[in-house]
């Protein structure tokens, strides 16, 4: 099973491997339930891709789905409702309702739109109506592309997906519209970037850590035979003579974090960070008196306290061991402790700023000396 991945991509795979795949999401949720609405996995005949909780609901649901291929009905949109302790003895007690939507080749149009609307960071919404059929309309706030096969219902699922849309808590779920039953599934692109900056053991970690995480990361070295053949599926790698290049490459608001062999280096790339203004995150792996250092050549370059202050210096330091996972696992909680607040969503200035109390009381409680 490959639990990080985007259901409309590996739906695009079946696809291109002419697969047949049912794609199940949650479609509403009450009480305690493993995901919430929208959390999506896809079943094929032998592979599957992201999860919607685990558990008795999970098993369940992968042989519903199975069944359904196994038949070779055609494609089909459908709904069960699972009481979570009633019908499997789960201990959560809630309900869940989960949409399940056979998917066979053909569907590549919508799905190549989606992922259209995912390069450009447009948030969309996936409508398909419950009943037989593979129709999907994919809506924008300004477009509309697909059908649903019927103008009525069209104009009514455009209105409700894009009233979805424009809330910023507005999330998938089931509705009715038109006298029809309908799942819209609200897709957000990420906006937690992460640049890592360094391919050694801590490196190494990090990336096998982000991987499990809805994260968009590019991996930059300048040792390009020292990464290893196997990286998780949202991770790029960079090759570069020049990383500290890379900088001008992250998205606004995203995180980069530095933990390359070279102190020369890391002081390039930290140089290259502080540069812009629109980072959420600035990490450099060291010790305080590493810190100090880079403060000092940082503010004869010209610097501005308040720039310093936005590099967090030791990273991670809120676990006290020192092995690579350890710090991996420290980091990965400083920049999810980022992407819950929200504090740069947009990537803006203030929220910048406010990385640094974050760093500050991490470093509190534990200066990491500097690596050999």
């Amino acid at each position: 099973m490959i639990a990080n991945v985007r259901w409309h991509d590996a739906l695009r795979d079946a696809a291109q491997r002419g697969e047949r795949a049912v794609l199940v999401s949650v479609g509403s949720a009450s009480g305690s339930t493993p995901r919430e609405a929208g959390a999506s996995m896809v079943v094929s005949a032998g592979a599957l891709a992201g999860t919607i909780g685990g558990g008795h609901l999970e098993y369940e649901a992968i042989r519903i789905a199975r069944a359904a291929l196994a038949d070779g009905a055609t494609p089909a949109t459908w709904a069960v409702r699972f009481p979570l302790a009633a019908r499997l003895g789960q201990c959560c007690g809630g309900v869940a309702t989960l949409v399940f939507a056979s998917v066979d080749p053909c569907a590549r149009g919508w799905l190549d739109v989606v992922a259209g609307c995912q390069r450009a960071a447009t948030p969309c919404a996936v409508v398909g109506r419950l009943g037989p059929g593979a129709a999907r309309l994919v809506v924008t706030l300004d477009d509309a592309r697909g059908t649903l096969g019927d103008a009525a219902l069209e104009s009514a699922a455009v209105g409700e997906a894009r009233a979805r849309l424009a809330r910023p808590d507005g999330g998938s779920g089931l509705v009715g519209a038109a006298g029809a039953a309908l799942f819209v599934h609200v897709l957000r692109p990420t906006a937690f970037h992460v640049h890592v900056f360094g391919n050694g053991h801590v490196g190494r970690a990090l990336v096998h850590v982000l991987g499990a995480l809805p994260a968009e990361v590019a991996w930059v070295d300048t040792r390009e035979h020292d990464f290893p053949a196997d990286v998780p599926d949202n991770c790029e790698v960079v090759a570069t003579d020049d990383p500290a290049s890379e900088v001008a490459s992250a998205p606004r608001g995203a995180c980069v974090v530095v933990l390359t062999h070279s102190h020369a280096l890391d002081f390039d790339i930290v140089e290259a960070a502080l540069a812009r203004d629109d980072l959420r995150y600035v990490g450099l792996i060291g010790s305080t008196s590493k810190r100090t250092q880079f403060e000092r050549r940082l503010a004869q370059r010209g610097l501005p306290p308040e720039a310093l202050a936005r590099v967090t210096c030791p990273i991670g330091a809120g676990l006290r061991g020192k092995e690579p996972g350890v710090i991996a696992v420290a980091v990965a909680a400083e920049l999810l402790a980022l992407r819950e607040a929200g504090v740069a969503g947009a990537g803006h200035t203030a929220g910048v700023r406010a990385t640094a109390p974050i760093g500050a009381r991490m470093r509190a409680l534990r200066p990491r000396p500097d690596p050999p």
